[in-house]
C-alpha cells in the first residue's frame, strides 16, 4: 500500500524571492536604530530630502539633478531596514512615487533630456527597499506606484538602449518583486496593471541582470496565484524559461528554474505544458550546477513532476537524474538534502525505480538521515525509504546494512514519519518469504559475522512464526542473538536482548502461567468438605504439633511422593501418625486443601513457602500456581533472587518468566551492578528455552 500523500504534503515550501537590492555604489552607511535626538535629525534629513522632490518635479538639469540626490539619498538611508519606518513617517512614499514618471514636457520636444531614466531609476530602487516591509507594501501600491512601475517596464520599446535604460527597468522590475512578497492581493493587482505581459518580453532582454530581475518578479507572481501563472504562460513564457535554464549563468538558471517551479506548484495542467515544452532535461541538468541554490530548486521541480506521473517518474530516471541526488545526500546543506530526499521519495514510488536507487547507493544515506534533527528532512527520508522498502529486491540489502535497527532505533521528530517508519517495518516483514528469506538465510552463513548478527537482528522481528525454527534452530540464528549477549558493547548486549524478547513474543501467545498442567495421573478430589476432617480419616499428620486429618485414596492419587510413602518401603508405609517437619501449619493446609480441592489461592506472602512444599510432595499444579503468583512480584531488584529461587526448586515456568523479564528489562539491569554475571549464567538456559520454545509442534504456539 502507497502511503497516502497530497500533492503538496510534505512539499518544500517555495516561495516568491525578496530581490537583494543593492546599488552600484558599494559603500554601505550602516544606520542604527534612530532614538530621541537622532531619530529626530533622521526625520528632518527625510522631511527636507521630500521637499526636494516635491518641488523639483520639473525637466531643468538643476531640478533634476536635486531629485536625483534625494532619492539617492533616501535609497541609502532605506538600506538600513531598522529606519524605513522613519522614512515612510516622513511622507517619503508619495513623493517617490511622483518621480517614477518623467516631468511633463511639450510633444515636440526631442532634445535631450537631463538625467533621463535617473530618477526613475532612484525611485524605483528607494520604493523596492521601503517594501522590504510587509506593512508598507499597501501604501505603496495605494499611492499609484503599480501603473507607473509597470510603465518603466516598457521604457526599453521607447528608447535607445543605454545603461540608464537597463538599470530603471531593472529596479522597477525588482520593486515589484518585493511589492508583492507574499501578498497576495498586489499579485493580482499587478496583473490588472498589465504587468505580467512586459515580464514576460523582458525574459528575452539582451542584459542578463534584466532577464533575472524579470524572471524574479515572475517568480514572485506565480506563487499560489493561478490566474498569475496561467497568463505567464498565455503570453508564451515556458520557451524562454526553458532556455535559460541552459545558461551557464547561475543566477539566471536559478530564477528560471524558480519561476518554473512555482508555475507547476499544485497546477497539473501546466506542470503538463512544462514538460511538454521540454523542460525535463535541462532540470535534470541543474542538479550538476555548480549553484546549490539552482540544484535544490531542480530536485524540488523534479520531486513535483514526480507525484502523480508515474510515466515520468520513470523518464526521470531514466535520464540520469538518480545519481546527482543521491549525491545531494552527502552535502552538507541542509536544504540540498531536504529537497534531494523529497525528489527521491516521490521517485521510489515506482517498482523499477526502487531498485534502481537502492542499486546506484542511495538506501546508506537516506537512513543516515533518519538521524537529522530537521524534521522536513528526516520525514522525507522515511518516506523514500518506504518506497524503497516495496521492492523485493532491496530487502535483502535493507536489512544487511542495518536498515531495520536505524527504522527501531531513530528518534522521530513528528508523528507522520513514525507512522511512515511503520509502515516501512510492515512492508518489509510482508516480504520475509521465499527468496528473500532464502538470501537472507545466505547471508546468515557465509556473510562476516557483523552482517550475520544484522541478519538475525532483523528476523527475529520481521520473520513469520512459522519460519522461526528453520532460522533460530536449523540455521544458527539463536547462536547469533546469545552471542550479542556475550558482546563487550553494551548497545550490541542490549540489541540481541531485545531480539530475544521479541522473538519469545513471536513464537508464543500465551502467558507461561495461565494455566496449571494436567496431573500426569488422573485426580481423585474428595472436596472441601473432607479437608482436615476426622470422618473416615486413615492417616494423620503431626504438623507443628498439631493433627492434621487426611485420606489415603487422596494422598495416593495426589503425587509420586505420596505414593512411594504409602505404597513404598518407607516406615510412614503403616503409620497412623506420620510427622511433617519443617512446615509450618498454614503452609501444609494449604497444600492439602489444594489436594482435596484442585486449587487454591495463594497469596504472596506464602507463595515461596508453599512452592518449596509443592516441590517436596511433587505437586506440580500447585508448583504452577505457586510461580504464577511468586512471578507477579518480579522486579529489577530481586529478579535474581528470583531465578535463584526457580533453580532450587526446579520451577520451570518460573524461571521462564525470570528469562523473559531479563530480556525485557535489560536496558535498566544493564545499569546495574553484577548484571552481567547473571547474564552469563542464564544464558544456557534462555538457549535451553528456545530450543524447545522454536521445536515444539504446537499449533497454538503455547509458552512454555
Amino acid at each position: 500500500m502507497e502511503l497516502q500523500r497530497s500533492e503538496d504534503q510534505g512539499l518544500p515550501e517555495r516561495k516568491g524571492q525578496k530581490r537583494k537590492l543593492e546599488e552600484e555604489i558599494q559603500e554601505d552607511r550602516e544606520i542604527s536604530l534612530p532614538t530621541g535626538a537622532a531619530r529626530r535629525a533622521l526625520l528632518a534629513e527625510v522631511t527636507a530630502q521630500v521637499t526636494v522632490l516635491e518641488s523639483a518635479f520639473t525637466w531643468r538639469e538643476s531640478d533634476r539633478s536635486a531629485a536625483k540626490r534625494a532619492t539617492h539619498v533616501l535609497a541609502e538611508l532605506a538600506k538600513n531596514e531598522e529606519v524605513v519606518n522613519v522614512i515612510v513617517e516622513g511622507g517619503a512614499v508619495p513623493a517617490l512615487v511622483k518621480h517614477l514618471q518623467a516631468p511633463p514636457c511639450e510633444d515636440r520636444d526631442r532634445s535631450p533630456k537631463p538625467f533621463e531614466h535617473e530618477v526613475e531609476k532612484g525611485s524605483a530602487f528607494a520604493l523596492g527597499l521601503l517594501a522590504v516591509k510587509p506593512e508598507h507594501q499597501q501604501l505603496i501600491v495605494d499611492s499609484g506606484a503599480l501603473s507607473h512601475l509597470v510603465n518603466l517596464l516598457r521604457r526599453y520599446k521607447d528608447s535607445s538602449i543605454s545603461r540608464a535604460v537597463i538599470s530603471v527597468i531593472r529596479r522597477a522590475a525588482d520593486a515589484l518583486t518585493n511589492l508583492a512578497h507574499e501578498n497576495s492581493s498586489i499579485k493580482t493587482r499587478v496583473r490588472m496593471e498589465g504587468g505580467i505581459p512586459p515580464l514576460v518580453e523582458l525574459l528575452e532582454f539582451t542584459d542578463t541582470k534584466v532577464q533575472r530581475a524579470a524572471a524574479g518578479a515572475l517568480r514572485t507572481l506565480a506563487f499560489k496565484n493561478d490566474e498569475n501563472k496561467n497568463q505567464i504562460v498565455e503570453c508564451n513564457a515556458l520557451p524562454t524559461l526553458i532556455l535559460m535554464l541552459r545558461s551557464e549563468d547561475a543566477a539566471i538558471h536559478y530564477e528560471a528554474v524558480g519561476v518554473i517551479g512555482n508555475l507547476v506548484h499544485s497546477s497539473p495542467n501546466i506542470k503538463r505544458e512544462v514538460l511538454a515544452a521540454g523542460a525535463l532535461q535541462p532540470v535534470i541538468g541543474l542538479l550538476n550546477s555548480c549553484c546549490s541554490e539552482s540544484q535544490r530548486e531542480a530536485a524540488l521541480l523534479l520531486g513535483q513532476f514526480a507525484a502523480t506521473d508515474s510515466d515520468c517518474k520513470v523518464h526521470i530516471v531514466q535520464r540520469g537524474a538518480v545519481r546527482p541526488l543521491i549525491e545531494m545526500l552527502h552535502s552538507p546543506d541542509v536544504q540540498l538534502k531536504e529537497m534531494s530526499t523529497f525528489a527521491l521519495g516521490r521517485l521510489a514510488q515506482d517498482t523499477h525505480n526502487q531498485a534502481g536507487i537502492a542499486h546506484s547507493g542511495g538506501l546508506v544515506p537516506l537512513l543516515k538521515l533518519l538521524d537529522s534533527k530537521n524534521g522536513s528532512l528526516q520525514h522525507n527520508a522515511a518516506f523514500a525509504l518506504y518506497g524503497l522498502a516495496d521492492n523485493e529486491d532491496n530487502v535483502s540489502d535493507f536489512i544487511r546494512v542495518g536498515g531495520v535497527q536505524r527504522l527501531q532505533d531513530g528518534e522521530f521528530i513528528v508523528q507522520a514519519t513514525k507512522d511512515c517508519v511503520a509502515k516501512t517495518l510492515k512492508r518489509l516483514e510482508e516480504k520475509i518469504h521465499g527468496r528473500v528469506l532464502n538470501h537472507l538465510l545466505y547471508l546468515m552463513r557465509i556473510a562476516e559475522k557483523p552482517v550475520q548478527r544484522r541478519v538475525a537482528l532483523a528476523l527475529a522481528y520481521l520473520c513469520s512464526p512459522d519460519d522461526q525454527r528453520t532460522i533460530f534452530i536449523d540455521n544458527n540464528g539463536l547462536e547469533l542473538l546469545l552471542g550479542l549477549l556475550g558482546s563487550t558493547s553494551t548497545k550490541q548486549q542490549l540489541d540481541g536482548a531485545v531480539a530475544l524478547y521479541k522473538l519469545s513474543n513471536k513464537a508464543m501467545t500465551l502467558s507461561p502461567m495461565d494455566a496449571a498442567p494436567p496431573s500426569p495421573t488422573p485426580q481423585v478430589y474428595l472436596g472441601e468438605q473432607y479437608v482436615n476432617n476426622a470422618t473416615l480419616s486413615d492417616v494423620t499428620f503431626l504438623v507443628e504439633g498439631r493433627r492434621f486429618y487426611a485420606h489415603r485414596i487422596c494422598l495416593l492419587a495426589s503425587s509420586d511422593a505420596f505414593r512411594a510413602m504409602f505404597d513404598g518401603g518407607y516406615r510412614e508405609k503403616d503409620a497412623r501418625d506420620i510427622e511433617i517437619p519443617n512446615i509450618k501449619w498454614e503452609v501444609f493446609e494449604l497444600m492439602m486443601r489444594f489436594i482435596y480441592t484442585g486449587s487454591v489461592d495463594v497469596t504472596l506472602d506464602i507463595a515461596q513457602d508453599l512452592l518449596r512444599a509443592a516441590d517436596q510432595y511433587l505437586l506440580e499444579g500447585l508448583k504452577r500456581l505457586c510461580e504464577y503468583t511468586i512471578a507477579q512480584d518480579i522486579s529489577l531488584e530481586n529478579v535474581s533472587s528470583m531465578y535463584e529461587l526457580s533453580e532450587a526448586f526446579h520451577a520451570i515456568s518460573l524461571r521462564h518468566t525470570c528469562i523473559l523479564f531479563i530480556l525485557e528489562h535489560f536496558d535498566k539491569l544493564s545499569a546495574r551492578p553484577g548484571h552481567l554475571h547473571l547474564i552469563q549464567r542464564i544464558v544456557p538456559e534462555i538457549r535451553n528455552y528456545f530450543a524447545k520454545a522454536l521445536t515444539k509442534p504446537n499449533p497454538h504456539k503455547l509458552q512454555l
